[in-house]
C-alpha cells in the first residue's frame, strides 16, 4: 500500500454538532496536505467546503437524513438537492432502519432509488447501521442498497454503538457485486484498522482520525529504511 493510495481511500470526516469553522479550516487544509479523497461535513458546511476547495482535487461529501434515517424521502430529496447545488459530489445517506424493520422493503427500496435518480450522477452511498442488524438483516439490507442502484453500502454513521470491523465488511461483500463500493465507517482511529478493513473489502474509509493514520504510515514506512551508513562504517 502506498501513502497515495492510503490518503485515496480516506473520506476525512467532521460531523461534530459543536464543530466551529477554525476546525473545518483546520480538516479542509489537512485533506489537502494529505491528499485524502473527500472531507465528509454536515450540509451546512458545503458551500464553505465547496469554495475552500475550488482549485483542489479534494472533493466535498456530506450526508443526507443523517443519523437516524427517520426523515421522510421527501425531506431527504431536497437536502440532497441543497447539497448538490451547493458543491457536494458524493452524498452519504442513512437508510430508513425503522421501515427496513418493519419489512417494508418496498419504501426503503424506493426511497434509495429516487435518491439515485435524483443525485444528477453523484455518487450515492448507503448508510445501512450494522451495529441496528443482525447478519441476515445486513445481507438484505446491502442487497437491496444495490439492487436500488446505490454505487456504496456504507457501515455506520459513528453515532450508534459499534462501527465498522472486518468481520462486517466481509459480510457485506460477500452480499454485493465485486463493482459495488463498500465504506467502512465508525470508530476506526489506527491503520492498523484501515489495513484490516480494506483488506477484508472496504474501498473506502470515512474516519475523524486521517492524520493519525497517515503519521503512523509514514512512521512504519520509515521504521523499515534501511540505514545506508551501516556499510560505511
Amino acid at each position: 500500500m502506498t501513502q497515495e493510495f492510503l490518503a485515496g481511500t480516506i473520506d476525512h470526516t467532521l460531523l461534530k454538532p459543536d464543530a466551529d469553522s477554525h476546525q473545518f479550516t483546520q480538516l479542509f487544509e489537512e485533506a489537502i496536505h494529505y491528499g485524502f479523497h473527500s472531507v465528509c461535513v454536515n450540509t451546512s458546511r458545503v458551500e464553505e467546503a465547496n469554495k475552500f476547495f475550488k482549485d483542489n482535487h479534494v472533493k466535498v461529501c456530506s450526508v443526507v437524513g443523517f443519523p437516524l434515517g427517520a426523515s421522510t424521502t421527501s425531506t431527504k430529496l431536497k437536502e440532497m438537492e441543497s447539497c448538490i447545488q451547493d458543491g457536494a459530489v458524493e452524498i452519504d445517506m442513512v437508510m430508513n432502519i425503522g421501515y427496513f424493520k418493519d419489512g417494508n422493503l418496498d419504501y426503503v427500496a424506493n426511497e434509495i432509488v429516487q435518491m439515485v435518480n435524483s443525485a444528477s450522477g453523484n455518487i450515492l452511498k448507503v448508510i445501512i447501521e450494522t451495529n441496528l442488524l443482525n447478519e441476515d438483516e445486513i445481507i438484505q439490507a446491502s442487497k437491496l442498497v444495490v439492487d436500488s442502484g446505490a454505487q456504496f453500502v456504507k457501515t455506520s454513521t459513528g453515532f450508534c454503538g459499534r462501527g465498522a470491523t472486518p468481520d462486517l465488511v466481509q459480510l457485506i461483500r460477500s452480499a454485493v457485486r465485486p463493482e459495488t463500493g463498500i465504506k467502512a465507517s465508525g470508530g476506526i482511529k489506527t491503520l492498523e484498522q484501515v489495513e484490516a478493513l480494506i483488506d477484508a473489502g472496504a474501498n473506502r474509509i470515512g474516519t475523524s482520525s486521517g492524520v493519525i493514520i497517515m503519521k503512523e504510515f509514514s512512521q512504519k514506512r520509515f521504521k523499515f529504511v534501511p540505514n545506508l551508513n551501516d556499510k560505511f562504517e
